[in-house]
């Protein structure tokens, strides 16, 4: 008779700790309310002075005053990994010269009207490892 795997369960991290897993990763999500309608886009990201830059195929004029950024890890074959979510208000990056240099520094997804180089300026960070049985 084998031995049952060990619960997963989720175990919520430090502040400090999200910031450190998003700041090594690349990719997330960004979201947002459109009309009622809850809008996921796809992203790449940078943290710098204390703010989430994140390309993103999406229109500028669709951008909201506040948006979610979320960004995870998981690992299947071992049933562990990570999230975090950051929220805040939000805003384009108008200025041509910052546009480009992110624009250099983000591979972007698409390009013209919908590539959006969006600032987020966060007001909470959470996040959570997933877990086996009693690991912390």
């Amino acid at each position: 008779m084998s031995t049952p795997p060990a619960s997963l369960r989720m175990v919520e991290i430090s502040g400090a700790e999200a910031l450190w897993l998003l700041e090594g990763s690349a990719l997330g999500r960004l979201v947002y309310t459109q009309r009622d309608l809850t809008v996921i886009r796809p992203g790449r990201h940078t943290w710098e002075y204390g703010r989430l830059v994140v390309r993103t195929p999406v229109q500028a004029a669709a951008v909201p005053l506040t948006a979610t950024y979320q960004v995870d890890e998981v690992r299947v074959a071992t049933g562990t990994g990570w999230t975090v979510t950051v929220a805040g208000p939000a805003e384009v990056i108008t200025d041509p010269n910052e546009a480009a240099h992110y624009r250099r520094t983000l591979t972007g997804w698409t390009y013209g009207p919908h590539d959006t180089i969006v600032r987020v300026h966060p007001q909470t960070v959470s996040g959570f490892r997933l877990a086996r049985g009693t690991e912390s």
